[in-house]
């Protein structure tokens, strides 16, 4: 059916639109459950959903914009196990995540929806900056793509030469090394999983980033009790935050090599000090989802994949209906934001009432187990090698983000 607006024909396929809206709500389901699953990516959930494209009884299109929804909540979700697991006992504090500095004061919830905040005020954000800034990235894409080696290094020099102490920079240059190492000898191997979606990264980045949080969490008090949900920060405060987070985003979307972590990093350096825990975790969350958008966009001006989620898009041979997946990406983000909340607080209150030191344990098992799901036995190996090589940061009091080494260094150096 149709009818004429201000004599622009439009058309209306209630059919096609219950169709498209419920492969967004499938994709929105998955992205749901890789989020609140810790080790469990929407990249290798998207990679399973493009390797089984043939069977899915839907047009391609359609499939893209479930993956593209899935990656979007993703965004939104993955603050939840990231604040519920890993909690340090309070006298390990001063040590911790930001994130879980605010747990530990009680201020979780408020946590929850800086994070919402950041994230859904980044995708409106992203949205009108993203044609922009993608003509700009454009124009300046092929001398950064020549220079792309000379570009990661100096990414990895500002890494280190940015920690504020000198035991905290030999910190960061060894985790770097060691992780930059560790991609070089893993990353193009072909390890045999029981799926064949993702490769090594499953198992190198939980035990780079989600193992030592655990390790280090044994024997910790937990989630303590939980306060109420008030945002202390100023309207003002978190949408310049965002902001900053958006245009950070667009590095990330742009860039080979330089993760929602590595431009977060950068962009805090621009944050005053005095919004503290608060300002990283509105910061990193909008860099996070802005790069979904800013990804979509680089792959259609330069037909390039910025992010898992996109890779499997092209592999499963998605066309590129940008206002389709846009408007995939506007619906997933509004649920997202919805669930970060509602799900969010029951999160808390749940593993607050579990024996903590178990649960660290099973979760830990949790990542040995989604490793040999995608890399098999080499992937258990490299899981535990990777534990180990992601406790150095913590030890030298230096930023985590200097393991992303392990796609930086072999980026740069042509590898």
């Amino acid at each position: 059916m149709g009818w004429s607006v201000l004599g622009t024909r439009v058309a209306v396929a209630p059919e096609a639109a219950a169709l498209a809206l419920g492969f967004v709500c499938g994709g929105v389901l998955l992205g749901t459950v890789s989020g609140l699953v810790p080790g469990l990516h929407a990249n290798n959930m998207a990679l399973l959903l493009a390797a089984g494209v043939a069977a899915v009884p839907g047009p391609p299109r359609l499939v893209g914009a479930a993956m593209l929804a899935a990656g979007t909540v993703h965004t939104f979700l993955d603050v939840v196990p990231a604040l519920a697991l890993g909690v340090p006992d309070p006298a390990m504090a001063a040590s911790s995540l930001p994130g879980h500095e605010l747990v530990l004061a009680g201020r979780g919830r408020e946590a929850l929806r800086l994070s919402a905040l950041g994230s859904g005020l980044a995708v409106v954000l992203a949205v009108p900056l993203a044609v922009p800034i993608t003509e700009l990235v454009t124009a300046v894409y092929p001398t950064v793509r020549a220079h792309l080696p000379a570009v990661l290094a100096g990414v990895c020099v500002l890494l280190v030469t940015t920690e504020g102490t000198y035991r905290a920079k030999v910190g960061a240059a060894v985790g770097l090394v060691a992780s930059g190492a560790l991609g070089l000898v893993t990353l193009d191997s072909n390890p045999s999983g029981l799926v064949d979606a993702g490769g090594m990264l499953a198992p190198l980045f939980a035990g780079l980033f989600g193992a030592p949080v655990l390790v280090e969490a044994l024997g910790g008090g937990g989630v303590p009790a939980q306060d109420d949900a008030t945002v202390a920060l100023s309207r003002s405060a978190v949408g310049g935050l965002s902001l900053l987070g958006t245009v950070s985003g667009a590095l990330v979307g742009f860039v080979p090599g330089v993760s929602s972590g590595v431009a977060g990093t950068g962009a805090l350096l621009a944050v005053p000090y005095r919004y503290g825990a608060r300002g990283f975790v509105v910061t990193t969350s909008g860099v996070n989802t802005a790069n979904t958008i800013f990804a979509l966009f680089a792959l259609h001006a330069l037909g390039s994949p910025r992010t898992g989620v996109l890779v499997a898009a092209e592999a499963a041979g998605v066309p590129m209906a940008l206002p389709l997946l846009l408007a995939s990406v506007a619906f997933a983000a509004a649920v997202g934001f919805v669930l970060v909340v509602v799900l969010g607080d029951r999160y808390l209150r749940v593993v607050g009432r579990v024996d903590y030191t178990a649960l660290s344990v099973a979760v830990l098992c949790l990542l040995a187990g989604v490793s040999f799901v995608f890399a098999g036995p080499l992937g258990i190996a490299v899981y535990g090698v990777a534990g180990v090589v992601g406790l150095v940061p913590q030890r030298f009091g230096a930023r985590r983000v200097n393991l992303m080494g392990v796609l930086l260094v072999p980026l740069s150096t042509g590898l």
